[in-house]
């Protein structure tokens, strides 16, 4: 890829936003202060992934001088990704390990979403400057985490409900549905991200399986993201809830085209099943729908990705976003093709700055 420009806009504006930098803590036991009595001797427990990269996931450079845990040194993320890059806002996406969905003990899912969201309000987003956060959802308990939605997401820097991509039932299904009333009523996007696939209680990570390594497993994230937009349109999520938008992060996008393509062709022969839907499946994602960029795919021609962004009208549905610090972290000076200005004004700040209605100016926002 080529390198791009980085410059700061002439009327203030946001020029870089990041949507998925994953923070996480130093010890447990700054988190498991939050957990009620009867879960503070179970501490911080859940699946182990099953699929992980024998390389390490997180960049080693990324390890804070401490030897803690990479992502948990705020000045440590800011001289190596935030002010290296001249990133405006830092969406916070949370601590991938916590595979919150893949909990058997639902209540104690629930109460370790609200302990960990909890913590992330105190330790990080009281920090103000670039820093925004996202509420991690258990959504094997969806009033529990309506409660929680319309409580903690009152917070001025709270921007969006993150849940785990994986789940013991896609999430159309009407039982998820008091979240998305909650995050509509709060103003929320909800954000659906990777790893709890073929974990715990969720189901295996592929149409074939399980897969033997993280090779496959991560080639094949895009098509959990396809089973959980497929079902959101054809159960009728987005018609009902038309003020709440989805993001779909880490599932890659050069999919999209062919996946709206395919939906609408069997929208029309098949409308009978889903008479809610009154117009074509792919007209309600380009409303309702955002996909972030990482992890991007990198044809040997540019110019072909460069087409794909156009075929998902890139200007207005597709978001920046590094992964920092996770090993396939995308720099935003060399992942993308150059496009055209308004796509790239879009992509890179623009379209994120709209759906999360950040100001221009990151230090207006109150940390509490």
């Amino acid at each position: 890829m080529t390198r791009r420009r980085t410059q700061r806009s002439t009327d203030g504006a946001p020029t870089l936003i990041d949507c998925d930098i994953h923070q996480r803590w130093k010890d447990e036991s700054e988190v498991i202060q939050y957990l009620p009595e009867q879960y503070k001797d179970r501490g911080l427990q859940a699946p182990e992934i099953l699929y992980d990269n024998v390389a390490e996931f997180s960049r080693r450079d990324a390890i804070p001088d401490d030897g803690s845990h990479p992502g948990s040194d705020i000045p440590k993320m800011k001289e190596q990704h935030l002010d290296e890059f001249g990133v405006d806002y830092a969406i916070l996406t949370g601590n991938s390990y916590l595979n919150l969905s893949a909990l058997p003990n639902d209540d104690y899912a629930a109460e370790l979403a609200v302990a960990s969201n909890k913590w992330a309000i105190d330790r990080w987003l009281s920090e103000g400057g670039p820093f925004v956060g996202s509420l991690l959802a258990a959504p094997q308990k969806p009033k529990r985490m309506a409660e929680m939605i319309r409580n903690l997401g009152q917070h001025p820097r709270v921007v969006q409900v993150v849940m785990p991509m994986a789940a013991q039932l896609p999430y159309g299904h009407e039982y998820y549905w008091p979240m998305y009333e909650a995050a509509e009523e709060m103003g929320l996007p909800i954000a659906l991200h990777p790893y709890t696939e073929g974990h715990g209680v969720t189901r295996p990570p592929t149409g074939a399986g399980y897969p033997r390594t993280y090779f496959e497993w991560h080639t094949l994230l895009g098509t959990y993201a396809m089973g959980q937009l497929v079902s959101l349109v054809a159960e009728g999520v987005l018609p009902s809830f038309p003020d709440l938008d989805f993001v779909v992060i880490e599932g890659g996008l050069s999919w999209v085209p062919h996946f709206l393509w395919r939906m609408d062709k069997d929208w029309k022969a098949l409308r009978a099943q889903v008479p809610y839907l009154e117009k074509p499946p792919s007209e309600y994602v380009k409303d309702q729908v955002r996909f972030t960029t990482q992890p991007i795919e990198e044809p040997d021609d540019p110019e072909h990705l460069l087409q794909i962004l156009k075929m998902m009208n890139a200007s207005e549905t597709v978001m920046f976003a590094s992964d920092y610090p996770h090993w396939d972290t995308d720099s935003p000076l060399y992942a993308l093709p150059p496009m055209p200005e308004e796509m790239e004004a879009g992509v890179m700040a623009g379209n994120a700055q709209e759906l999360y209605g950040l100001p221009d100016d990151p230090a207006s926002l109150p940390t509490k």
